[in-house]
C-alpha cells in the first residue's frame, strides 16, 4: 500500500466547503471527505514548525528542539527519528514536495532525515530571507531545491509540488514499490502578491462581508481585507484542484483503492476567517488557532462518510501510519502519539480518556503557562501568561470559550493544571540542554557548500531582533573538517552607499574586506577554518549603519581546488 500525507500552510480548520464555509469552492476536498473518514476534533499546534516536528516524529515538538518558526528555533534535532526514516528501511520509496521547515542545512535537511526524493523551498516559505536571491519571492516559476541542488522551476508552486509528487508515485508503482510521500504546500501562506489570478478575480467579485469569524471587528471588513481574503481563497481552490488531479492519477495508475491519503492543515487561519462556532486564529490556543481537519481516504479499509468525535492530534499520525503499513516501530523509539486507525475505522467501541497538550510562543525556550492549552474530550484549560491563573471551558456547551468555569469546578481546574505541569516538566527534560538549537555542520561531503541564512541565525547585539533589514545575528556551527574554505557574503546595500566594510569571524579567526559601491557580495578565498564547534558572525558596516548579511556560503575546498 501507499501513503500520501498532505498538509497545507495556514489554511485553517474551516476553510473547506464540507466544514460549512459557504464562500470557498472545494469540490474535490468535499468529495474526498464524503468518500473517506474524518475525525471531527483533530488538533495541531498554533504555528507551523511545531506542527511539522510533531507530525514527522510522533513526539511533542518540545522534545525535538524545534520550538518556533525562525531565528534558529526551527531546526529539529538530527537524532530525532522521522516517519520517513522508519518507512524507508522497510522498502518504502520516500519523497517530500514543498515545505520542510525543520532545518535547511546538513544534517537537518529532509534528505538527511529519511527522504529519498526531495523537492522543497528553504526556510518557512517562499519570499522569506532564506530564499536564494534568484527566487525573488515568486510563487510562479520559483527557485526550489531538488535533492540539494538549486533549480529554477516553471509553473505555480502548488502545481509543481503535486505534479512532481504524482510522477514520483507513478514511477514507483511501475516498479511495484510502495510509496510514502509528504506533500506540504506553502500555500495559502503569504506573501500574497503572486496567486492564481483567475481565481483571485472570482473571489474578489463575491460579497465577503460574512466570510469571517463572528467576533471580528466590523471596521476590519474593508476592501483591503477582502482583497487579502480573495488571494487566500484563490490559493486554497488551487490546492483543491490539485487534490482532484491526485485522485485522477491514482485511478489511472491503479493505486486508488489501496492508497491511504491523509489531509490536514498545520494551524489556524492566517488572519480573521470563518472558524465555525469557535474563535481564534493562527498563533493562539483558542479552538480556531489549533483545530484542523483530518480526512483519511482509503477505499480498501475505510467506510465512506464515517465521522468520529474523539479528540486526536498531529503526533498521532506517525503511529497510525506505521499500523496502516504494517511496519514495526523501532523498539528504542518512544512516541507520544497513539494509533488512531480504530477511530478512522469506527471500530473503537470504547476509547480511553486522554489529554492533549499544545503550546507555542516566541523565545529561545518556552516558559510554562504561556499560550498553552490542555484539551480533554469535554473540557479545555488554557493558560495565557506565566503567573496568571488558567481558564477552564466546557467545549460542549461553550465552543467559543467565553465562560471561565475554573471557580465553579476548582477540582477539575487543579487537575488539568497538574497534568500540564507534569507534561511541561517531562518534555523540557527530554535531553540535556533541551532547548539549545542543533548546530549546523560544515565541511561534510554530503553538503559541499553550507548556506547560512537569517532563518537559522541567533540574536546578536541590540539590533539582533528577528530578520529585518538592519538585524544582526550569528550562527552556531560545527566544522567537521578543518582546512581551506571560500566564504561568500551577500548583503543588501544602502542607497548611494559608496563603500561597504565586512568583518567576518569564525570562532577566533577574523577576516576583513572593503567592498566597492558596485558590488553587494564578496568572496574570501582560501581562508583556513579550524574544526570543532564555532560561532560565525558577519558584520556589514555602511557609514554609521551596522547590519547582518543576507546569506553566507561556506565552501570546503578540495586539495586540488584551492586556487582563487
Amino acid at each position: 500500500m501507499n501513503v500520501i500525507l498532505i498538509m497545507t500552510d495556514d489554511q485553517g480548520g474551516w476553510d473547506y466547503g464540507f466544514m460549512g464555509n459557504k464562500h470557498l469552492n472545494t469540490p474535490n476536498l468535499d468529495a474526498m471527505a464524503a468518500r473517506g473518514a474524518r475525525l471531527n476534533r483533530f488538533y495541531v499546534s498554533p504555528v507551523c514548525t511545531p506542527t511539522r516536528a510533531n507530525l514527522m516524529t510522533g513526539r511533542y515538538n518540545y522534545r525535538t528542539r524545534a520550538i518556533d518558526t525562525y531565528i534558529g528555533r526551527a531546526m529539529m534535532e538530527p537524532e530525532e527519528v522521522t516517519i520517513a526514516e522508519v518507512l524507508a528501511p522497510a522498502g518504502y520509496q520516500t519523497g517530500i514536495f514543498g515545505k520542510w521547515h525543520l532545518g535547511d542545512s546538513y544534517p537537518m535537511r529532509p534528505q538527511d532525515q529519511g527522504f529519498q526524493e526531495v523537492l522543497v523551498h528553504r526556510g518557512g516559505g517562499i519570499g522569506q530571507p532564506s530564499d536564494p536571491p534568484e527566487g525573488a519571492g515568486q510563487y510562479t516559476d520559483p527557485v526550489l531545491f531538488h535533492n540539494g541542488e538549486q533549480k529554477q522551476m516553471k509553473g505555480y508552486c502548488t502545481d509543481i509540488y503535486f505534479d512532481n509528487a504524482l510522477n514520483f508515485i507513478e514511477q514507483n508503482e511501475s516498479q511495484n514499490k510502495p510509496t510514502f510521500m509528504y506533500i506540504a504546500t506553502n500555500a495559502p501562506h503569504g506573501p500574497f502578491h503572486d496567486v492564481p489570478e483567475d481565481l483571485r478575480k472570482k473571489y474578489l467579485a463575491m460579497d465577503l462581508t460574512d466570510a469571517y469569524g463572528f467576533d471580528m471587528n466590523s471596521r476590519r471588513k474593508n476592501k483591503k481585507q477582502f482583497d487579502r481574503t480573495s488571494r487566500v481563497f484563490s490559493m486554497i481552490e488551487n490546492i483543491d484542484q490539485n487534490i482532484g488531479k491526485l485522485f485522477q492519477r491514482l485511478k489511472k495508475i491503479g493505486a486508488y483503492e489501496n492508497t491511504l491519503v491523509l489531509f490536514l492543515n498545520d494551524n489556524g487561519p492566517n488572519g480573521p476567517r470563518f472558524v465555525g462556532a469557535h474563535r481564534g486564529m493562527k498563533g493562539g490556543v483558542n479552538e480556531g488557532g489549533i483545530r484542523s481537519v483530518l480526512v483519511a481516504h482509503w477505499p480498501d479499509q475505510l467506510k465512506a462518510g464515517a465521522v468520529n468525535e474523539q479528540i486526536a492530534a498531529h503526533y498521532d499520525l506517525f503511529p497510525t501510519i506505521l499500523t496502516a503499513t504494517g511496519v514495526e516501530k523501532p523498539k528504542t523509539l518512544d512516541l507520544d502519539g497513539v494509533n488512531i486507525l480504530p477511530l478512522l475505522k469506527n471500530e473503537a467501541a470504547s476509547w480511553p480518556d486522554r489529554s492533549l497538550f499544545l503550546q507555542w510562543h516566541r523565545g529561545d525556550q518556552p516558559t510554562p503557562h504561556t499560550n498553552a492549552a490542555v484539551v480533554t474530550q469535554n473540557f479545555k484549560m488554557t493558560f495565557s501568561k506565566q503567573n496568571e491563573p488558567g481558564k477552564l471551558f466546557d467545549l460542549r456547551n461553550d465552543p467559543a470559550e467565553k465562560r471561565d468555569l475554573s471557580s465553579e469546578k476548582p477540582a477539575l481546574a487543579k487537575d488539568l493544571t497538574r497534568q500540564y505541569d507534569t507534561w511541561f516538566a517531562d518534555v523540557s527534560s527530554t535531553r540535556p540542554d533541551n532547548y539549545a538549537p542543533p548546530r549546523i555542520h560544515v565541511g561534510n561531503v554530503k553538503e559541499p557548500t553550507t548556506v547560512l541564512t537569517r532563518q537559522d541565525w541567533r540574536y546578536a547585539g541590540p539590533k539582533g531582533k528577528g530578520w529585518t533589514r538592519d538585524a544582526r545575528g550569528h550562527w552556531l556551527i560545527h566544522i567537521e573538517q578543518g582546512g581551506s574554505y571560500d566564504i561568500k557574503v551577500q548583503f543588501k546595500k544602502q542607497q548611494d552607499q559608496k563603500e561597504t566594510e565586512l568583518a567576518v569571524s569564525v570562532g577566533k579567526d577574523q577576516f576583513h574586506a572593503k567592498v566597492p559601491a558596485d558590488s553587494s557580495e564578496y568572496v574570501f578565498h582560501n581562508v583556513t577554518l579550524h574544526p570543532g564547534k564555532q560561532t560565525v558572525d558577519v558584520k556589514v558596516t555602511e557609514g554609521e549603519t551596522e547590519r547582518g548579511p543576507m546569506l553566507v556560503y561556506l565552501t570546503k575546498k578540495s586539495a586540488g581546488n584551492s586556487a582563487p
